[in-house]
């Protein structure tokens, strides 16, 4: 891989940042490919005509996220495969801004939306019968128990299925990070549905997923969606 392949110098301000940018874009639009093996230390700091402790740092924080990984007396390779730790930044700053409910349930909708179009796509007879039977063990759990994480495990586990329907693992790890985000809000709605004894509609609700799945209706997902979410108000 050529070295000149950043943008040189750098700025002096957020160095160790502007490092991570600078070898996180050139992975992004295909100037170091997934496996190769990125300029050694000296090169980096050549290039970017910073300290030493700088790049150290930034290589740090990009093998801490699975973003690269490093190979004893052979040098620092850009990974090859997936790896949860890369979504974990993301994960904890979203976190960290403390956004409303409101804004994490438009988040969610967001997603939804994409992956029920994407998972409608793909649907086939045995992906169908999957996402039934989440839909009846779900519907068991509800109607045996009041245990909220209960219930909350079989709704994600529902929706986990569909998501799983895509067959597009990225979608499928972006699932877990999301719900990771809603779970507060989403227990307190699924308290509140079994306050107001609505139970049924809760059931109601997911049963039109199904059937919105089984008849292949693209045109009911906008519908369904905004009808799913009338329960998951911001509860801030």
């Amino acid at each position: 891989m050529k070295n000149n392949v950043f943008k040189s110098p750098i700025s002096s301000k957020s160095v160790v940042d502007r490092i991570i940018d600078e070898i996180t874009s050139a992975i992004i639009d295909g100037s170091i490919k997934p496996g190769d093996k990125i300029p050694t230390e000296m090169e980096l700091c050549e290039s970017f005509q910073v300290g030493r402790n700088s790049v150290r740092e930034a290589i740090k924080i990009l093998e801490a996220f699975g973003v690269v990984y490093i190979k004893r007396s052979e040098g620092t390779f850009v990974s090859s495969s997936f790896n949860k730790r890369m979504l974990d930044s993301m994960l904890y700053g979203l976190i960290l801004q403390n956004e409303s409910s409101y804004d994490i349930v438009e988040l969610r909708k967001v997603f939804d939306i994409g992956v029920w179009y994407a998972a409608m796509e793909k649907m086939d007879d045995a992906k169908m019968e999957n996402i039934r039977e989440s839909l009846g063990e779900m519907e068991k759990t509800i109607k045996e128990t009041a245990d909220m994480d209960r219930v909350l495990e079989a709704d994600l586990a529902f929706h986990r299925t569909i998501t799983e329907c895509t067959e597009n693992p990225l979608l499928v790890n972006m699932y877990e990070y999301i719900t990771k985000l809603t779970i507060p809000s989403r227990k307190k709605a699924t308290q509140r549905i079994f306050d107001t004894g609505n139970r049924e509609i809760f059931i109601t609700l997911h049963e039109e997923i199904v059937n919105m799945f089984a008849e292949k209706d693209m045109s009911k997902i906008l519908e369904t969606v905004k009808k799913h979410y009338i329960f998951w108000k911001d509860e801030k």
